[in-house]
Parts: structure tokens; C-alpha cells; sequence
């Protein structure tokens, strides 16, 4: 089926190698797709006549002239053992090594056949052959092997190990500099589905890294495309950031951030995310005057492609670890475009670097009074069942409570009723619901916040803090949530919402009654003393197991007062370690 197969190729090529618009790259896409489907069936209803003329002794080939049968007669069968057996290689052999381009184009298309239809690994003896090819004179022939061996590598098809083994590096990497565009494109995926294999890494580093930095400084945004993309997949460790660093990668990757491609867009940003992950490059990242590099990003985070944009704050996310960088940022008025993101249907890679810009005390006023604190509330409430969103709020809102003015904020904001809400999210983990509950207890321990939240909690969030207090599984989680219960204002309505819990309060303050760390007991106590103002929880605590105890702890409290006073006073060289 050379014919179908030779239709397919060219019209990929043509799609490839051109600079269309975007409707001519959508229409002509939707061609290839649909002239896929007719190869397919046009194949289909030729191969059994083909099959039955291959059986007619007028189209057998004679005995003397066996040895020189073409490839291209199995191409009418879809089994391997008929594609990859000894004739084949024979031939295959003959024709890649061939002076004539139109045989070895036979053989290129025949691996390209292949390529498609090949199940199970090539044989390594039937890559000798793809070497001559990639060794041809002929450009188109160079292109469909490569595209051949693309097509392999990605279907895990052809041992990547043995293609470098090979040497076929060499000549993909000479095709760079053929100035055909379907060629480059080819090469450069060879190159990325080569580097996926680490014990492959070392040599591609060593003789691919200039040429590809070469590639994606080029005018057709295609091969920019393929290029950034082999670039990304060597920046995968410490080490082979740091060799391309040396090469001059940044400065190219930086330029790549402003391309019209949306794709080399989010490759270089990717490769520059994985760089700034070693602290060591940011000083190459930020050599590049006035700011150059925080200027693109956040022009990036603001993209209407949702990839580049979460990328964008990931990579900025990396590079905020350092000080001055977040300065850097700070003074670029980074808030409003994060601040825009986190209206966005994907606000995680937002907050979780305006998580970072909190944890540094001198940015809290800024984010303060750019009215971060109302963003987040209602992000809590759009968003009840994101850890990760969930996570970051608490940290942010507990950051810039840090100051008078952050705590106003709050009260004036939805946060705290955000919180609350996040209570009552059935997908929440226990880590994260730990996180929610320290720090409405954090929050509690001002008195306005205090009246605040006693104002605003319902029946059942009440409910969800008693549930919580009664887990065994992570002592801090009922630690935390009875002693958000323990600071609530017992008033008239407050009481209403405590009263169905009492029994079940009085169980669990008796097992932190009987704990032996310390903290359960005073929690305990100061819970007790503030339920007390309610008479009817009086009724119930007299004469039950948990006032027996309180007694019991009384008495063991008074007993070791009266044994500390038989040893007083303690000299100053007893109380020094």
C-alpha cells in the first residue's frame, strides 16, 4: 500500500513543514485525519485481490530472480512474521544501501509501514538498515526514515539504547542543518524520545544541546515548536540544567516566553521552571536587565491559555524562594494578575504562590490592603473540597492576621465563614481538615475574631467540631476542634447549639481527662468551666464519670502542690541543668 502510505506521508509533511494560519492548520488537519480513514479503507478492500493476484503463478516472481524481491510485496500483510522475516532484512539491506534514491525511498517507506503497523519491538538486526538511510543523500529519503524511527521510539518499538549505540545520533543532528523545516521537525522528536532514556542523556548533552539552541531561535514556528520541546525533556536534572546553562540555554528560553506559540510558550517556561529549581541559576536567571524575566512570566500568567498561565505561577512559585526576588515582584504589582487568576476555574498555582508572598512579613501589608483577604474568602466558599486551595487559604489568612490591620481585614472579609463552611466538606482529608481547625483556633485567640466567629457559626458546624473531637486517629485534629469549642461565647443562641452535644461532650472531655499529656486535661478543665455557665450541663456533669475524674485530678494536683512544698525552696544551682 506505497501508494496510500506516499498520500498520508505528504500531506503530513505539508502540514509540518508550512507556516499556515490557524483555520488552514485546522482544515488541513481534519484533511490528513480523513485521508487516514480512506488510506485505511482503501487498503482494506484491495489487499484480498492483491493477496489472491500475489497467488497466480502470473504474478510469481521466477527462482533467479527470488533474491531480488522487493520489501514492498508485504506490504499487503499485517503479519509481523511476513514483514520481519530474512527476506525482508535481505532486501531492506540491498535497498537502504543502494545509490538510488528512488530504491532506497522504498525501503524508507516500507519502515514507515512499519512503524505504523509493528506491535512488538523491531529486531535489532533490522536497524542496520536505518542507519544507511539516515546516511542518504537524498533529503526526502532522510525524512521518512526519521519520521520511521519517530514513529518506533514512541510506540517503544526500537531500543533507544541502540540507536546512540549505533550512531544514528550523528546524522539526526546533521539534519538540523538541512533548512528543511520536516526535516528539523523529525530530528528534534528523534532527539526528545532519545532523551528519555538517562543512559542516553550524556551524549545527546554533549553534541545536541548548541544545535538545538539554534533551532529554537527559528523563524518557523514549527521547528521553534519541536525544538523547545527537546530542550524541556534535557532539562530534567540538576546536572543537565547546569550543562545548559553553560551552553546559554536562559537567554534563549527567556526570549521563548514572548512567542506567539502558545506551545514554545509553555515548553520554555517548563524548562525555566526546572532550572530555577537549582538556586544556584538564578543569578544567570536574573542577569538579564530590568527585570526581564519576572516581566514575562507575569505577562504569561496573565495568558487566556490556562497551562501557560498555572505555569507561569509555578515557575514564579520556584523562583520565590529567594528574598529578593519576592521584592523584585512585589514592585512589578504582582498582586492584581494573581489576584485575577484566582477568580479563574484553576486558582491552584495563584494561591499557592500567594502563599509563599505571605510567609514574608514585610509583603503582608501590601497583600492587605490590596484586598487579598476578600479574594480568599470567597475562594473558600467556591471552593469547599480543594485541599490544596483549602491548605493555602488557612496559611495566608493566618500570615496576614500577624497585624492589627490583617486581623480587621478578616472580620470584615468571608474568611472566616469560609472556614467554617470548609468544616462541612465530606471530601476534605484529615490533613487538611488539621489545617482548617489550627487555625480557627489561632484565630480565636483574639478576643474580636472570638466574637466574631461565635456570632457566625450554625448548628452544623457545631455538630462537625463535636464529631471531630471524638476521632482517635490524630490526637491534634480532636485537640483542635474541641478547643475551638472550648473559646466559643456562651450565650443565649450559643447555648441552643451546644445543648444536643452535651452528652457527647461529657465522653470525650473524660478521655482527655485520662490522657496523660497534660494539655487534653487543661483543655478539658477550661471546657468544663466554660459549659458550667449553662445549668443544664451542671445537671449533667453532677454525679457523673467525668466530674468523678475531674475530683481524681484535683486530688492528684493537690498531692503533688503538698510534695512540690516539702522540697521548697529549691536552690538556683538545683533548678540549672
Amino acid at each position: 500500500m506505497l501508494v496510500t502510505q506516499v498520500l498520508y506521508l505528504s500531506a503530513e509533511n505539508v502540514v509540518m513543514a508550512s507556516g499556515f494560519c490557524e483555520d488552514c492548520n485546522r482544515l488541513l488537519k481534519e484533511f490528513i485525519a480523513r485521508l487516514r480513514t480512506f488510506c485505511r479503507e482503501f487498503e482494506q478492500k484491495i489487499r484480498d485481490i492483491f493477496r489472491e493476484l500475489c497467488r497466480c503463478t502470473c504474478f510469481r516472481i521466477k527462482p533467479e530472480r527470488s533474491s531480488q524481491e522487493s520489501p514492498s510485496v508485504h506490504l499487503v500483510y499485517d503479519d509481523e512474521t511476513q514483514l520481519l522475516n530474512q527476506g525482508s532484512l535481505q532486501a531492506l539491506s540491498r535497498l537502504a544501501t543502494s545509490e538510488n534514491p528512488d530504491l532506497q525511498m522504498t525501503a524508507a517507506m516500507y519502515y514507515l509501514h512499519l512503524s505504523h503497523h509493528l506491535n512488538s519491538p523491531l529486531p535489532d538486526a533490522f536497524m542496520e538498515p536505518v542507519m544507511a538511510l539516515l546516511l542518504s543523500t537524498d533529503l526526502d529519503v532522510q525524512k521518512t526514515i526519521c519520521l520511521s524511527l519517530v514513529n518506533l521510539l514512541v510506540k517503544n518499538n526500537a531500543c533507544k539504547e541502540l540507536v546512540i549505540e549505533m550512531g544514528m545520533l550523528v546524522p539526526i543532528l546533521e539534519s538540523f542543518k538541512s533548512g528543511d523545516a520536516t526535516a528539523q521537525c523529525h530530528s528534534c522528536a528523534c532527539v526528545t524520545m532519545l532523551a528519555s532514556s538517562e543512559s542516553n542523556m550524556e551524549a545527546i548533552m554533549v553534541d545536541g544541546i548548541i544545535p538545538l539552541l539554534a533551532l529554537a531561535k527559528s523563524y518557523d514556528p514549527l521547528v521553534q515548536q519541536n525544538a523547545t520541546w527537546a530542550l524541556l525533556h534535557l532539562a530534567q536534572s540538576d546536572w543537565s540544567t547546569r550543562i545548559l546553562c553553560q551552553a546559554g540555554a536562559i537567554p534563549v528560553l527567556v526570549l521563548l516566553l514572548q512567542s506567539s506559540d502558545s506551545e514554545v510558550q509553555f515548553y520554555s517556561c517548563t524548562a525555566l521552571c526546572n532550572i530555577a529549581a537549582v538556586q544556584e541559576h538564578h543569578p544567570k536567571l536574573l542577569s538579564i536587565g530590568g527585570h526581564f524575566l519576572l516581566k514575562s512570566l507575569l505577562t504569561l500568567m496573565s495568558s487566556s491559555v490556562q497551562k501557560n498561565s498555572a505555569q507561569a505561577c509555578r515557575c514564579l512559585q520556584t523562583l520565590s524562594k529567594n528574598v529578593l526576588i519576592q521584592e523584585q515582584l512585589m514592585e512589578l504589582d504582582c498582586v492584581l494578575p494573581l489576584k485575577a487568576l484566582l477568580k479563574t476555574s484553576s486558582p491552584e498555582s495563584a494561591i499557592t504562590l500567594l502563599s509563599t508572598l505571605s510567609a514574608h512579613p514585610p509583603n503582608n501589608d501590601i497583600l492587605v490592603s490590596e484586598g487579598l483577604l476578600d479574594e480568599i474568602g470567597q475562594l473558600l466558599h467556591h471552593h469547599r473540597s480543594s485541599s490544596v486551595i483549602i491548605t493555602h487559604s488557612c496559611k495566608i489568612i493566618a500570615d496576614l492576621c500577624s497585624s492589627c490591620v490583617g486581623q480587621q481585614a478578616v472580620m470584615e472579609s468571608p474568611c472566616l465563614s469560609g472556614l467554617l463552611w470548609a468544616l462541612l466538606s465530606p471530601a476534605l482529608s484529615d490533613e487538611t481538615m488539621l489545617h482548617v481547625t489550627l487555625h480557627l483556633h489561632q484565630l480565636m485567640t483574639w478576643d474580636p475574631l472570638k466574637s466574631k466567629l461565635s456570632a457566625t457559626i450554625t448548628s452544623e458546624q457545631v455538630s462537625r467540631l463535636v464529631k471531630l473531637s471524638e476521632q482517635i486517629q490524630n490526637p491534634d485534629l480532636p485537640y483542635n476542634s474541641a478547643a475551638i469549642l472550648s473559646k466559643l461565647e456562651i450565650t443565649g443562641e450559643m447555648v441552643q447549639l451546644l445543648r444536643p452535644h452535651y452528652v457527647t461532650m461529657l465522653d470525650y472531655l473524660l478521655v482527655f481527662l485520662q490522657k496523660k499529656d497534660v494539655k487534653f486535661q487543661q483543655l478539658a478543665i477550661v471546657t468544663v468551666f466554660n459549659l458550667k455557665k449553662d445549668g443544664d450541663f451542671s445537671s449533667l456533669l453532677a454525679g457523673s464519670e467525668l466530674e468523678i475524674q475531674l475530683r481524681k485530678v484535683h486530688a492528684q494536683t493537690e498531692e503533688t502542690r503538698r510534695l512540690l512544698q516539702m522540697i521548697q525552696p529549691l536552690s538556683p544551682s538545683s533548678v540549672n541543668p
